[in-house]
Formats: C-alpha cells, sequence, structure tokens
C-alpha cells in the first residue's frame, strides 16, 4: 500500500461549478521560487493529535488519533460563522477516516457522523483496504487553502483544499514498518468537496472529488452533483475516502 490514500464521490443533488486556482504541488507558479508550496507554512495551522476532536459538544462522538499521527488545519477561522462551521466539520470528517483506519475509532462512529450517501460509502469501503492490507497510518498531514463556498440557502457548500502528505505514510501493522517515500508532486493533493447540513447542524461530506499530484490548476472545474460529471483534463481515480494511491 503506498503512501497515504486520497476519494471521489459520485452524485446526488444540485449542480455548482467552482473555478479552481490553487496549486498543490511542490512546484509550479505558487512555488514562489523557495521549494515549498505554497500555503504550507504558515502561522495559523491548528495541530490535532494525539487529543481528542478539537471540537466535541454533546451529540458528537468523541474520537483521538494516536500519538504518531499529527493532522494540520489552516484558515479555520474566516470570520463568517457558517463557513466556520463548514471548515470545522470537514476537519473532523479528515480526522474520522484516520481515527477509523489506525483503530482508535473502531466502530466509525465518527465515520458515519461526518459522512453520509456516496461519500461514507466510499470512506467504508477505504478504511476496509487498510484493514485488508494489515495497515494504518503516520507522521504528519497538512491541509491549507481551504475556500468554502455557500449556497444562498447556506444548507450546502463546496469546500476547496490541498493537503501535503509528504511526511504521512502508510505502516505495516504486523512489523510497524514503515513506507517512507521521497517528496515528488504526488505528495500533494487537491480535493473539491460537497458538504450538506444535515437536521441535526451537522456539515456532513457527501461528495469529494481528488487529484494527486497537480502542480497547478487553472481551469474551471465543474462538479456536478445531479448525476456525475466533472471536467478539467484531471486524472480522478475512486478510492474511498477521497484519496489516492501514489502513482510514480
Amino acid at each position: 500500500m503506498d503512501r497515504r490514500l486520497r476519494p471521489l464521490a459520485t452524485a446526488t443533488a444540485g449542480a455548482l461549478t467552482v473555478l479552481l486556482l490553487a496549486a498543490c504541488g511542490g512546484g509550479g507558479g505558487d512555488s514562489k521560487g523557495n521549494g515549498k508550496v505554497a500555503g504550507a507554512e504558515t502561522g495559523n495551522d491548528t495541530p490535532t493529535s494525539p487529543s481528542a476532536s478539537a471540537s466535541s459538544p454533546d451529540g458528537r462522538p468523541k474520537f483521538t488519533l494516536p500519538s504518531d499521527l499529527t493532522l494540520t488545519f489552516e484558515e479555520s477561522n474566516t470570520g463568517d460563522a457558517t463557513k466556520d462551521a463548514v471548515l470545522a466539520d470537514s476537519a473532523e470528517r479528515m480526522r474520522a477516516v484516520d481515527a477509523a483506519i489506525t483503530g482508535t475509532d473502531s466502530k466509525g462512529e465518527a465515520l458515519a457522523y461526518y459522512n453520509t450517501g456516496k461519500a461514507l460509502e466510499a470512506a467504508v469501503s477505504w478504511v476496509a483496504q487498510f484493514k485488508q492490507a494489515h495497515a494504518t497510518v503516520t507522521g504528519e498531514v497538512r491541509y491549507y487553502d481551504r475556500k468554502v463556498t455557500l449556497e444562498t440557502n447556506k444548507k450546502s457548500a463546496i469546500l476547496v483544499f490541498c493537503a501535503d502528505e509528504s511526511k504521512g505514510f502508510s505502516k505495516d501493522m504486523k512489523t510497524g514498518k514503515i513506507a517512507k517515500t521521497p517528496v515528488t508532486k504526488n505528495s500533494y493533493v487537491l480535493y473539491n468537496t460537497r458538504l450538506d447540513k444535515n437536521a441535526d447542524g451537522i456539515w456532513q461530506t457527501s461528495q469529494i472529488i481528488s487529484s494527486r499530484g497537480q502542480p497547478s490548476v487553472s481551469r474551471s472545474q465543474s462538479f456536478c452533483l445531479r448525476g456525475s460529471c466533472w471536467r478539467g483534463g484531471m486524472d480522478f481515480r475512486s478510492d474511498g475516502m477521497g484519496r489516492h494511491r501514489s502513482r510514480r
């Protein structure tokens, strides 16, 4: 099992088009000539391991991540309460998948809480692949350039963000051996996600499209939520969590 793995989801309702102008690669115009990923080294990070999930009010499942796994999320405070809630629940969703993979949420309660529809089906399948391979995840993953676009009714949102997985790896649960890989463009992932607010006020991820190794994206990416239609010339693969296997 190669590095960390990322999701694609199919459709359900309404259509939204998002112009993706982000760069999630180590090269290209957003590297700013300093060898770093644009946005990947800023001061407004929120590390979240090994402590419990950052927000666990009544009714929300409480879970932790193992001490050898750290997830960091940027742009958590936009000044807009609704967008901040979208960002917070999306972050919990990413933590929940890793909690299910690492076994700290073996029943997948948080997984079901923060996912719905095809995204939930895909996430469950993705976790199962790790279990079948007797693998887990370790290291550090950074999520940055997180941008929220709300629908007019403020009950659905599109969230686009990048992931830096250059320090995140898979680990054999039997031997403890870590499958370390060199840093390449495939260490970076661009995500386009849909979240829907449920009756309890939770922003659940319902769809995910992800693209690994995109040094820059400057074309319009269509994310159709009625039927499955996405465009932009990118190579998407479904793996269950929005994560792809690294391709080298």
